[in-house]
């Protein structure tokens, strides 16, 4: 035993993550103090000022491009160069990991929605989730705010909280912050806005490269348990999805559950088609928690390979 927690103590890559899941779960950072709030800020300014909307789409997609580069990679050479200068390189990768996780933001989310739909005050739903989807959602119904409430929970514990630990493990603190602030860059100019539809394609889909891989391993990793039907059912409704990157996770957990997914979407004024996915149960208070409950102890179990597998790793075996 004495020479297992020996073995952890030195392991620098497992006692970080543990170290900045606590921490963010116990002190968690205030959204309206967090970096990433004014990152979000900085990056609307700078596309206010760079996406003319009198350029042709392919100036506005050069431009997406330019300004995706100018925000990631002097940010990158900061950060390897502040890696240098740490006084204790631990905490400073611990630092950047507790500034890329967002579990409890997504825990917070979650309460707010289930409480609204609990008592089917749609205004509250309709406030709280305009903050972090940018799809109107001044026109859904209680049926439209039950599927946009699950969608944007599974979305949002699989990229802020599975997308920032998978790079964690593989790039360390600095991969991870990358993720999120690319992901933040990605939101923030979706193509699926009128205004960014082709000014936020390099952001959209330089971030789905670098999203690929954790949700099609997290997909894998949901399905455990799942009926041979239902992962039948997803994986035939998955190529109906629009988007490759998420449909193995939206269909799986729609399937999994029966629950039902997609149809239209408005960005703007404008509205989007999209699949109906999953079966035909109306996501309700209830089933947001029940959602929440399952992508917790997959995270857990999430936790618990990539801890075994960094331990492994580090340990020479």
């Amino acid at each position: 035993m004495s020479s297992f927690l020996e073995s952890f103590y030195a392991n620098g890559a497992l006692l970080v993550m543990w170290g900045a899941l606590i921490f963010h779960l116990l002190l968690p950072i205030p959204q309206s103090a967090h970096p990433v709030h004014f990152w979000q800020r900085l990056a609307i300014a700078v596309a206010d000022k760079v996406n003319q909307p009198t350029n042709t789409a392919r100036q506005q997609t050069l431009s997406g491009l330019l300004a995706w580069t100018l925000f990631i990679i002097p940010t990158v050479v900061v950060l390897l160069a502040m890696q240098s200068l740490a006084w204790q390189e631990q905490f400073y990768q611990l630092a950047l990991l507790l500034l890329a996780l967002d579990w409890r933001g997504n825990e917070t989310l979650t309460q707010q929605l289930i409480r609204g739909l609990s008592n089917e005050d749609k205004d509250y739903v309709r406030t709280t989730l305009k903050t972090s989807v940018n799809r109107e959602t001044a026109p859904l119904s209680l049926i439209g705010l039950g599927k946009a409430s699950a969608e944007t929970l599974i979305l949002g514990y699989s990229r802020r909280v599975i997308g920032v630990l998978f790079w964690y493990g593989l790039l360390g603190g600095i991969g991870a912050l990358i993720y999120r602030l690319a992901m933040e860059l990605a939101r923030s100019w979706s193509p699926a806005q009128p205004q960014f539809q082709s000014f936020g394609k390099p952001a959209a889909l330089l971030f789905a490269v670098l999203d690929a891989i954790p949700q099609k391993l997290f997909a894998l990793l949901i399905m455990i348990g799942a009926s041979r039907q239902s992962m039948t059912s997803a994986i035939e409704q998955s190529r109906t999805w629009h988007n490759s990157i998420t449909n193995w996770l939206l269909c799986g957990y729609a399937n999994k559950f029966g629950l039902s997914f997609g149809g239209p979407a408005m960005y703007d004024a404008t509205k989007y088609q999209r699949a109906r996915i999953g079966g035909k149960v109306v996501p309700s208070a209830y089933h947001i928690a029940l959602l929440q409950k399952d992508i917790a102890w997959r995270i857990y179990a999430w936790l618990m390979l990539q801890s075994a597998i960094i331990f492994i790793i580090n340990k020479g075996f």
